[in-house]
């Protein structure tokens, strides 16, 4: 009878597999959430300064998209912790001592914070005053800055391990300091960090680029819009300034996924830039390359006639699929470079200004919006794949940590996975998509719900979501501090520097 399982990957690579698929959906949700959750800190923040109501309807219209995509990332991300074990039951054993404190410090804060105080982010308002509201939005928005902080430096330190000695077999920390800021932490935190904004950034340009495109919701499109490109203008620039410092350090510290990603199996002087090619792994040769002479030599080591190792300087068994580095690599720089031309000719469309009616800009915009989260993707396959075959750079191989589970039963989880994942997937697209198409809530409509909380507007929410909104006392206080300070804020729109 035919086998369905003859031709299966071993529980190594399956294991892998899994991982790869179960943390690439999940890695979707915080790079847009740690960019947004500062969004709606700033935005709120401008509402109590200037008390004009354009801002909160940017925080009301952003907090629910938020909710959701909150929500996805916290039930996605429980399920790598239980992979440690179930896949890698040997991972916790040898590396326990040194990121098990890391990830515990990460639900100690972010994860404190984040619970805390996001209920009363999203169902606070009219239950606390406007300034208890910020308060509890800005200290959401510093729990998912710092949950990425102690999740990256763990990450960070399997890239670059220091402050450790082994001891029978088991990491045992010697300085948390070199463990927590390792080599390759303060690059990889910052380039993740930009990764976020960016992302978030893209989304907003997006999809107050399709309200301009349709002709709806204007006033709040502008603001988003406008904001948004001014992001992109600053963000795009630096982040391929700090992108080149994080190669810098790889090509010091990881000399391989260097190698890797550029394509190099010889060790060369005046290495050229491979700009494409198909690298064969079997035949250690790249077919159909298309190079820049002496361009990597330059870039990575500031002379044209540099010398950057090649993949020969390892065994066979020592290196990771280059195929995989490589494309992911370019595609991860070529969206980055569309970043940039999309800041700058939004630049340009201020100064003439058509920021708004410029179509081909607001296209463009639409277009870009998965961008931000693909190129996050394509990096991240850079950095773990560039690394294997090791768990621990150098120290530890992943193939030594891996669960002796049978074949068929990986296969099986990883196919449950994709289904469920992908349903769940399509469903957070569909609440999305919803919210989208609906629109902001008019600026009356802001209005009224501060005043009367059972006016909020939460049909578009899930379920689980969408508790019932009785006001507890804070309305008529609400109520008499609007009145106070918000006369001649209440009807204006603040002015975009491309109307000027």
């Amino acid at each position: 009878m035919f086998d369905l399982f003859a031709t299966l990957p071993d529980t190594a690579m399956l294991s892998r597999m899994q991982f790869a698929f179960t943390i690439s959906y999940h890695i979707i949700f915080p790079t847009i959430t740690i960019g947004l959750s500062l969004y709606l800190a700033f935005m709120e923040g401008m509402w109590l300064k200037t008390k004009n109501l354009a801002y909160l309807q940017q925080v009301k219209f952003w907090m629910k998209p938020f909710a959701i995509t909150f929500g996805m990332g916290v039930v996605s991300g429980v399920v790598l912790s239980y992979e440690f074990g179930t896949n890698f039951s040997k991972f916790s054993e040898i590396v326990g001592p040194v990121l098990s404190p890391l990830l515990a410090y990460e639900v100690l804060t972010a994860f404190f914070l984040e619970a805390g105080f996001l209920g009363i982010m999203l169902f606070g308002w009219n239950r606390v005053t406007p300034k208890v509201h910020f308060a509890a939005t800005c200290i959401v928005a510093l729990g998912t800055v710092s949950s990425s902080f102690w999740i990256l430096a763990a990450n960070s330190w399997m890239h670059t391990p220091a402050g450790y000695e082994i001891v029978n077999g088991q990491f045992q920390v010697t300085s948390w300091l070199e463990v927590i800021f390792n080599p390759s932490f303060p690059y990889r935190l910052a380039h993740m960090l930009l990764a976020t904004f960016l992302s978030a950034s893209l989304l907003f340009a997006g999809v107050n680029a399709y309200y301009l495109l349709k002709g709806t919701h204007k006033e709040f499109a502008k603001i988003g819009f406008s904001t948004a490109m001014f992001a992109i203008l600053i963000l795009a620039p630096v982040q391929i300034l700090v992108g080149d410092f994080h190669g810098l350090n790889v090509a010091h510290h990881q000399p391989v996924k260097l190698a890797a990603m550029e394509g190099i199996w010889k060790t060369e002087k005046g290495a050229a830039l491979r700009l494409f090619a198909i690298p064969d792994q079997e035949n250690e040769t790249n077919h159909f390359e298309l190079s820049i002479p002496k361009a990597a030599s330059f870039l990575i080591t500031h002379d044209v006639d540099g010398e950057i190792a090649g993949l020969d300087q390892v065994e066979e068994k020592d290196r990771p699929q280059v195929a995989v580095v490589f494309t992911a690599f370019r595609i991860m720089l070529g969206l980055g470079g569309l970043m940039l031309l999309l800041g700058v000719a939004g630049a340009v469309a201020r100064y003439k200004k058509r920021l708004f009616d410029f179509k081909p800009l607001l296209y463009l915009s639409v277009a870009m919006i998965p961008a931000g989260v693909i190129a996050t993707l394509a990096g991240w396959y850079v950095v773990e794949v560039g690394r294997q075959p090791w768990l621990v750079q150098g120290l530890v191989r992943t193939a030594d940590v891996v669960s002796p589970l049978p074949a068929e039963t990986v296969a099986f989880t990883l196919g449950l996975f994709v289904i469920v994942y992908t349903s769940l997937f399509f469903t957070y697209i569909y609440f999305i998509r919803k919210l989208v198409l609906k629109g902001p809530p008019s600026l009356d409509e802001v209005q009224a719900s501060l005043m009367n909380p059972a006016l909020e507007d939460n049909d578009d929410l899930p379920a689980t979501l969408n508790p019932a909104q009785v006001d507890i006392g804070y309305g008529q206080e609400l109520s008499e501090y609007l009145q106070s300070k918000d006369k001649q804020g209440k009807d204006k729109q603040p002015q975009d520097k491309g109307e000027k």
